[in-house]
């Protein structure tokens, strides 16, 4: 049904959306793929959709590390441009792992990301510059808005790693499916079935849908289509 990632993203972005996916990992015995609601994307009508970049980041009390043990620490948001710069076409910036003192996102990221042709941003904290991310359009999903920098209070140290976001385990790669309802992790392993059994619910649900409008009731609907 597609042949790359580009198809197969305009496939997800026109046809399916993150609660019929995850309806079918709980089928699957994937129960905790969401993650937590209070992410939200900037814009109400932004989607997500890409591979995972995972960075994982941390907290800091000084601009330059004082102790003089770790080059990141010498470097004012740790090696978070260097995690910026490998973002591929498609993929998705997705970060935790600090406290919520602090915008993890901005508009000249999202700029330079744009550049890259990347999907996406997917942050564990606030995002901040948002009338110049309106303007790019481009998609944010986050705790809300904040203007206080990163900078001084936190830093990257490491990217393309595994990661734990609210719970959900995040590998590189795993596709990032997300709209104002939520954002959701699709194992990479387990893509194709997912999202070919997602299409066929989708198509059923339209036939169930069709069904009430004529008047079939929902006990009715359930029993001949399977799904409600």
């Amino acid at each position: 049904m597609w042949e790359n990632d580009k198809e197969l993203f305009h496939l997800m972005r026109t046809n399916l959306f993150p609660a019929a996916v995850g309806d079918i990992l709980d089928t699957l015995g994937y129960l905790h793929q969401f993650i937590a609601p209070v992410v939200k994307p900037i814009r109400s009508n932004m989607v997500v959709v890409g591979r995972a970049m995972p960075v994982l980041e941390a907290d800091v009390f000084e601009l330059h590390s004082s102790s003089n043990k770790s080059d990141i620490g010498e470097k004012p948001f740790g090696i978070m441009f260097e995690a910026l710069d490998s973002l591929q076409e498609n993929e998705v910036y997705i970060t935790t792992g600090c406290s919520l003192r602090y915008a993890l996102w901005g508009g000249l990221m999202s700029a330079r990301a744009i550049k890259l042709k990347a999907a996406g941003a997917v942050l564990d904290g606030f995002s901040r510059d948002t009338s110049e991310i309106y303007a790019l359009d481009f998609p944010v999903f986050s705790h809300g808005t904040y203007a206080q920098d990163q900078g001084p209070r936190g830093k990257v140290i490491d990217y393309r790693v595994p990661i734990e976001f609210s719970g959900v385990r995040v590998n590189p790669g795993d596709i990032v499916f997300g709209d104002r309802d939520g954002v959701l992790i699709i194992p990479q392993a387990l893509e194709t079935e997912v999202i070919s059994k997602a299409l066929e619910k989708v198509s059923t649900e339209n036939q169930v849908r069709k069904a009430i409008a004529k008047g079939m009731s929902t006990v009715e609907a359930f029993e001949k289509f399977g799904v409600m």
